[in-house]
């Protein structure tokens, strides 16, 4: 596919961060759903929107990644990309989880009565690695530092590192699998996915059931969240496929929401996977037909999304936290808690982040430039 723009890959991913900042905000209120710190208000009837994109949502996330590798890789000398993406990844990490991620960790332990209230004391254990109580914010019996919503930047870097390794080593088997994977056609984008999936449901997931965003022993993870990165980086340059995507949209949109209606009644495996690849099938042929050019908001918002993804998750917590103790009611409490969010990102990623030399390297951001930066599929900037 010849190297142009992909407004649509870059408009997909605001789009689907937006999502996760709404999930997350949701996670404060669904009820029988464990979270860091939960509000009074919660409600059973987020049961059923948070399921409809909870089995698509993250593999999505890492799709698009994928499709971003497989823009850039070629433009790289294996090394030097190896260097830019663990930078961009790996400072950020490093940061959210000393700075960023520590106020969740605080509220969370204070919300179990495990600490006595006191940020800056709290910090001053956290930043030189004392012990806490636990199950303090995680369940396991010696926690220091956590990443929690920033594990994805984790399992990126990963699946970068080996993808830019593989290529380099087995050049002539990458090019067999793109080929490979962009003859296929029709039923075959549906079969080939799914019996994937259902050789990791029947083989993995009965050893490792829970996903625990712990990297070293998360296997089904792994496997699921690997492969659709894999998928990203196959399907990303090949024009008939997407024009296949296209083609397919409405079909795998009906198809997608039937199975979510037949996943409500049961638990089989070949639904809850069909129901999982139906949809990103029908997010990205519709994305594809439908975003697929140069909206006047794209450019910043391209530029936001990293900031905003490292910050949301902390607002929410703080400010759900916080404005849990005022008894607002079911009504204003998640509505100031979804503004403040919005807001807060707005606000810190405008006001401190985008301006600073310092600060944009720990959130993920090139140097600061006069202009705006170019759209996102073609420098690739897509959290790897």
């Amino acid at each position: 596919m010849k190297a142009e723009r992909r407004h649509d890959i870059d408009a997909l991913r605001v789009i689907a961060f937006g999502l996760l900042i709404l999930y997350h905000v949701g996670m404060f209120y669904v009820s029988d759903w464990g979270w860091h710190v939960k509000s009074a208000y919660q409600a059973e009837w987020l049961q059923l929107p948070m399921t409809l994109v909870n089995q698509w949502r993250m593999p999505l996330l890492f799709i698009i990644s994928g499709l971003a590798m497989s823009f850039v890789i070629e433009r790289y000398t294996p090394g030097r990309l190896a260097a830019r993406r663990t930078l961009r990844l790996l400072l950020p990490l490093v940061f959210g989880m000393a700075f960023i991620v520590a106020p969740q960790c605080y509220y969370e332990a204070l919300d179990k009565g495990l600490i006595e209230p006191g940020f800056l004391r709290f910090m001053s254990q956290y930043l030189t690695f004392q012990d806490f109580p636990g199950d303090a914010w995680g369940g396991e019996n010696m926690i220091v530092w956590t990443w929690n919503h920033l594990w994805y930047l984790a399992y990126i870097l990963v699946y970068t590192l080996l993808l830019i390794l593989f290529t380099a080593l087995f050049p002539g088997a990458t090019a067999w699998l793109r080929r490979a994977v962009g003859k296929m056609r029709g039923p075959w984008l549906v079969i080939v996915p799914v019996a994937m999936l259902l050789v990791y449901g029947t083989f993995i997931f009965p050893h490792a059931p829970y996903i625990s965003h712990a990297l070293i022993d998360d296997w089904y993870a792994h496997a699921m969240y690997g492969s659709f990165f894999l998928i990203g980086f196959l399907v990303g340059r090949s024009e008939r496929l997407w024009a296949e995507f296209s083609r397919m949209r409405y079909v795998t949109l009906a198809a997608a929401v039937a199975m979510f209606v037949i996943l409500n009644f049961t638990d089989n495996m070949l639904v809850i996977y069909l129901n999982r690849w139906l949809w990103l099938l029908a997010v990205l042929g519709l994305a594809f037909y439908w975003l697929n050019r140069p909206f006047g908001w794209l450019p910043y918002a391209t530029e936001a999304v990293y900031p905003w993804y490292i910050l949301h998750q902390t607002i929410t917590v703080v400010l759900g936290y916080n404005l849990a103790k005022l008894a607002l009611g079911p009504v204003v409490e998640p509505l100031l808690v979804l503004g403040g969010t919005i807001l807060g990102c707005l606000l810190i990623h405008e006001l401190l982040i985008r301006r600073s030399r310092l600060l944009r390297p720990f959130f993920g951001l090139g140097p600061l430039r006069k202009t705006s930066p170019a759209p996102l599929a073609n420098e690739a900037r897509v959290l790897n």
